[in-house]
């Protein structure tokens, strides 16, 4: 990746003259409020050649409804890109001059703990102990997020709900439209959208820095959730609830407590639910730095509107045994999730998997969590030391499995246009990345790289090993 900046640093996709930066602050001076969009947005159409993007709207099946025509055309540049990854992924024997993917939030750094630890027990495919084990699962989660939560009361494992994923437990609570800071991890329009048609409500943020409350690049402030409220507002947009990720994807910030309290204390006022995404809760990898879980507040302003999604893909790294569980204290809204995710439970063998992983304590404090940590913080650090070099601005965060990249300086016009150009070029040098449109970032020109692969892999991806030379 590294050596396509170096070597096109005089090419002609770039650079234009650099944008100045105090810290990484400066940003386009357009303050859009918030964007509506009937469906997930697609600034390209959502299926072309990768390397001539515009092409026309794929042609509308007669085989299928308005919705399922709407859902089958919403294919973007992001699964266009991990689709090419996918049919021609790098393996150091059998396919040296593949893809790296440097694009999806994995964190491969601890399979050989993983491995040795989740086991399988089949004489659980039993009914009456799948029943059983069904409560065991709950309480073992109830458990573990009051523990790592740090909730100053215990947690009631009937206020758990356990589901495939988290994008399974992640949508039922949704309805009309929802405000939601961006950029944002892109999989939530997915998964508010296929299950019911949810409009998103974008608060944007942007980079730059200013005086008073804006101390940090892309902060978010109730002043910027109120202006995208009231906004949809006047345009007749029913506004019912907001989604925060704590810690975010893909800035990587943590709110701290007063923040989380001034979120809060908003919706409340609003009468809006909150849904707190706390995938990463445990994937922070610097000790001056730490997590506060909504979890963690004593007296939530509005105990009854605020829902915790969590799982387990990030934070131990096992995205493929798809789980994820949802705490409310909501029994409607808990009712409405069992009734919409029937078809969507946990096979025994996976709630065994899972209730035996969540329940060692020890071991997860004292082998997984300092040995994730450390190669978190190696990994992030030889990245961020790469990036120093090359003079390429980034978000220095503690959290996440990635680094939010300021790449503006490549594009000569600051089009999306040209981020997207941008990113074709990446992968046709075998790298994947995510675009900052992908995560509907209103600056063209940031990405998110992902920093925990195998350092072998890391290495190859950015000092441009697999690279042809940067051409047009």
């Amino acid at each position: 990746m590294l050596g396509i900046l170096k070597q096109g640093s005089g090419a002609s996709l770039g650079p234009a003259a650099p944008t100045p930066l105090t810290g990484f602050g400066l940003a386009f001076e357009d303050q859009r409020g918030a964007r509506i969009p009937q469906r997930p947005e697609q600034t390209f159409p959502g299926s072309y050649k990768l390397w001539n993007p515009g092409t026309n709207h794929p042609q509308r099946s007669p085989y299928l409804s308005t919705r399922g025509n709407d859902i089958n055309s919403k294919r973007g540049f992001s699964q266009e890109g991990f689709a090419n990854y996918a049919a021609n992924k790098y393996d150091e024997e059998k396919n040296p001059s593949g893809i790296i993917n440097l694009g999806v939030s994995e964190n491969k750094l601890c399979f050989d703990l993983l491995s040795n630890r989740v086991s399988i027990a089949l004489v659980l495919w039993l009914l009456g102990l799948l029943m059983c084990l069904c409560y065991s699962l709950r309480e073992e989660i109830a458990r573990f997020l009051t523990y790592y939560g740090k909730a100053p009361t215990r947690l009631k494992p009937e206020n758990v709900m356990a589901r495939l994923g988290v994008d399974d437990v992640f949508s039922p609570p949704a309805s009309e439209a929802f405000l939601i800071p961006t950029p944002f991890y892109g999989g939530i329009s997915d998964d508010v959208y296929y299950y019911g048609n949810v409009q998103l409500v974008y608060a944007h943020l942007d980079s730059k820095v200013r005086t008073g409350t804006n101390t940090r690049p892309f902060q978010l402030t109730v002043e910027k959730l109120e202006m995208a409220l009231w906004k949809a507002r006047r345009e007749g947009v029913s506004v019912r609830g907001l989604i925060l990720i704590n810690p975010h994807n893909p800035l990587g910030d943590i709110y701290s407590p007063a923040e989380l309290l001034e979120y809060l204390e908003f919706a409340k006022r609003y009468q809006l639910h909150v849904i707190m995404d706390e995938l990463y809760m445990l994937t922070v990898f610097d000790e001056s730095v730490t997590f506060h879980s909504v979890l963690s507040i004593d007296k939530l302003p509005d105990p009854q509107r605020t829902h915790v999604v969590w799982g387990t893909s990030k934070d131990f790294g096992i995205s493929g045994i798809r789980f994820g569980a949802l705490y409310t204290e909501n029994k409607d809204v808990s009712s409405a999730v069992t009734n919409l995710c029937y078809f969507h439970g946990i096979s025994g063998i996976t709630q065994y998997q899972m209730a035996q992983l969540l329940s060692d304590h020890d071991w997860i404090d004292q082998v997984y969590l300092p040995t994730n940590r450390l190669r978190l913080k190696a990994a992030h650090t030889y990245v961020t030391d790469e990036l120093k070099t090359l003079g390429i601005p980034f978000l220095n965060r503690n959290s996440g499995l990635y680094v939010w990249i300021d790449l503006r300086k490549y594009l000569r016009r600051g089009t999306f246009e040209e981020e997207l150009l941008l990113w074709c070029r990446f992968l046709r040098h075998k790298v994947l990345l995510s675009n900052g449109k992908s995560f509907q970032c209103f600056e063209p020109g940031w990405f998110r790289i992902i920093f925990t692969d195998k350092m072998h892999r890391l290495q190859l991806g950015e000092q441009g090993q697999l690279l042809s030379p940067f051409v047009t």
